[in-house]
């Protein structure tokens, strides 16, 4: 026993000993493993500050220098005492909820940490800016090997166009508020939203890459241009139609995302009802006459009008269409784009295109008289046309081509159908809910013999970027072109006077339309009201 417990007393010493000399060498340690943790995350966070306030708005050109510098040694102090001067200083500007005005600044924050983190040219999966021949952008501005901002700008151009791809804009508009700042907004789903703001020089750099990529004059800031560009990651290409104009404050862009699904829509993706969608596909099997599209930008006109083109059999009819821009590339089918710069205008191509055995000619949009009366008189030789007109109904449709000097003989004689139609959010289904309606509506609705029990309205979730909604469906209303209309309009009688009448009664089919699409919980009263009013 004294043997054991004098092995046990050894064992303790020495484990006594060891302990002993562990902090002995602890004491030794120059540093503490814990401070240095906490210098490392200060450097990083220094660094990050200073990128901040180098590339972002809230230090003026001249001042850089010294906000660099000073966010080198207390960098996360300097940015939050910038942060509360500009906040503060927006506050008595737009007098906004203070809360907004921080969401804003912590968005931009986030948005700018992005792009930083931008992905290399390497990267198989990143988006890549093309011009027409196939260029990157890196190429055409020549900053291949250039310098770290110069690069950065690049890479902040890819990340606009790609969060844009990312949360399906149809459009970029990047235009001045002020002298010094410039916004960055987003048409999704039909609404602008803002996404962020630059300052001014950045964001004219950012501006010249994409002019540049699109073909265009990045000496010419006042007179309006107009390009193209594509996007492409792995597999995927998107295209974009660009337009620039002199502003006050500076230069303004328009990026408009050519619908990359317009090739494969079908009438049934459209939303319309079957009743609707057969009487499209009867004025589609007829031989001759023209179908009209009619309604307001970003309605959906050009859409649609591919979803007829696929309801068509392209094997057995010679399709033959004239867009400016093309969006979409349809197979089986002889597409055109207009280049007015080429003397290539609808009127001449429609004019070189009846010379082509056509079976059905697609006209992307009617703009003037000549293009109106060719297309028409086609309709009546035996060809099939399909035809996009801006206008708000299909009462204002007849009225514009009249307008446009076509005879009311030929309009009675090449006319088969016009469509008029709009374009409605539909509820996000992750987050909508439970309409509440007041006992007055409540009480319309029994008047009306409708079921309120379906009727949601928006909320708020990540899913559709909390606005409630994520897509869109379309309504119409449609007017059959029958022997008592073309009647009517060979007889002389005034569309023209009558156009108030035509169009109140359009807005009341498509009310009907879209009270059908509220009640099956598609979309909101509200978002109803907004579009159809």
């Amino acid at each position: 026993m004294s043997g054991a417990f004098s092995i046990v007393r050894v064992l303790l010493l020495e484990a006594g000993s060891s302990e002993a000399s562990s902090m002995v060498s602890a004491q030794a340690l120059p540093f503490h493993p814990l401070r240095l943790f906490l210098l490392v995350a200060w450097v990083y966070l220094c660094m990050y500050c200073v990128l901040q306030v180098q590339f972002g708005l809230l230090v003026p050109g001249k001042y850089k220098t010294p906000a660099n510098l000073a966010s080198l040694v207390a960098g996360p102090l300097v940015l939050l005492s910038l942060v509360i001067v500009e906040t503060a200083r927006r506050s008595r500007t737009n007098r906004g909820p203070l809360f907004d005005l921080i969401k804003q600044q912590l968005r931009n924050a986030v948005a700018g940490l992005h792009a930083i983190r931008a992905t290399s040219p390497e990267d198989e999966a990143a988006l890549r800016l093309l011009d027409s021949s196939g260029r990157t952008i890196d190429e055409i501005a020549g900053h291949g090997q250039g310098k770290r901002e110069e690069a950065r700008v690049l890479d902040l151009t890819e990340f606009i166009v790609a969060d844009a791809l990312e949360r399906r804009a149809s459009d970029i508009l990047i235009d001045p508020t002020s002298e010094s700042i410039y916004g960055i907004r987003l048409r999704i789903d039909g609404v602008l939203r803002n996404t962020r703001e630059l300052n001014a020089e950045t964001c004219r750099a950012v501006i010249n890459s994409l002019k540049a990529v699109s073909g265009m004059d990045i000496s010419e800031r006042r007179r309006p241009q107009d390009g193209a560009f594509l996007a492409r990651r792995g597999d995927q290409t998107a295209s974009f139609r660009v337009a620039s104009s002199g502003t006050v404050h500076g230069e303004k862009l328009s990026i408009r995302v050519l619908n990359r699904d317009a090739a494969t829509q079908t009438l049934k993706d459209l939303g319309l009802g079957d009743k609707q969608n057969a009487i499209i596909k009867q004025a589609l099997h007829k031989p001759s006459g023209m179908i009209l599209i009619c309604g307001p930008t970003g309605s959906g006109k050009t859409t649609t009008m591919y979803a007829m083109l696929n309801a068509i059999d392209r094997l057995t009819r010679n399709v033959i269409t004239v867009e400016d821009p093309i969006e979409a590339m349809l197979p089986q089918t002889s597409q055109i784009e207009i280049n007015p710069k080429a003397e290539i205008t609808f009127a001449n191509t429609l004019r070189s295109v009846l010379r082509q055995d056509p079976d059905v000619i697609c006209v992307g949009e009617i703009r003037d008289e000549e293009t109106a009366e060719i297309a028409l008189r086609a309709a009546q030789t035996g060809h099939l046309v399909l035809a996009t007109l801006h206008c708000d109904s299909n009462a204002s449709a007849i009225a514009r081509l009249m307008d446009l000097g076509v005879s009311r003989l030929l309009l009675s004689l090449g006319l088969n159908l016009i469509m008029s139609q709009r374009l409605l959010r539909c509820l996000c289904t992750r987050c909508h809910k439970r309409a509440e309606l007041s006992d007055t509506q409540i009480a319309e609705f029994k008047r009306k013999g409708i079921d309120s029990s379906g009727i949601y309205e928006a909320g708020r979730c990540r899913h559709c970027d909390g606005t409630g909604y994520f897509g869109r469906t379309a309504i119409s209303d449609i007017l059959i072109i029958d022997g008592e209309v073309k009647a009517r309009i060979a007889a002389g009688e005034s569309f023209g006077s009558a156009q108030g009448d035509g169009n109140r009664e359009g807005r009341i089919h498509l009310r009907k339309q879209g009270l059908k699409m509220v009640v099956a919980g598609v979309t909101s009263l509200e978002e109803l009201k907004r579009v159809v009013g």
